[in-house]
């Protein structure tokens, strides 16, 4: 099977390691984002292959460094989203939005990965569910300029 431009072997395991990195980009669609492959992103003219090229780097090496600080911290960082942008005056590819949050990535632990993989289990994770709701129901996080706080016992449930 084939996604992304990535050819995937028979017999994967969900929440396996995979043996490289894979990037998976997607488009903006009206509805939801597209998974395609580096190959449909220039030949639907929505990037140039030197762009892309830029754009593919970052992404690796950013995720790479994501991966590596969450494993000094306990943590596997297991996939993310990077959103990325071109300055139409100057030409600069950007990175934009959020990186490595518990909103645009997942994480497992650590400590407990290979034990519960090979016990059949899913991962352990943090969830960031509960963390959203209490800002959704105390500010606006898409329109106010400044968040409130969230409180104590909320952070620390997140850090564990």
């Amino acid at each position: 099977r084939n996604y992304c431009g990535h050819d995937l072997p028979e017999g994967l395991q969900k929440n396996q390691k995979l043996w490289k990195l894979l990037l998976t980009p997607t488009t903006k669609e009206e509805e939801h984002d597209r998974p395609i492959s580096p190959a449909d992103i220039v030949s639907e003219g929505w990037m140039t292959q030197e762009d892309f090229d830029i754009c593919a780097k970052a992404a690796l090496d950013v995720f790479a460094f994501g991966q590596k600080v969450a494993l000094e911290r306990g943590l596997i960082l297991v996939d993310t989203k990077y959103e990325m942008g071109k300055d139409e005056e100057t030409g600069a590819i950007m990175m934009i939005d959020e990186m490595h949050t518990p909103d645009s990535s997942r994480y497992w632990l650590a400590h407990s990965y290979e034990e519960r993989i090979s016990r059949g289990m899913e991962p352990e994770n943090i969830d960031k569910e509960f963390l959203r709701l209490w800002f959704r129901d105390n500010c606006d996080p898409y329109h106010d300029e400044v968040l409130p706080e969230a409180p104590k016992e909320l952070v620390e449930e997140l850090s564990r």
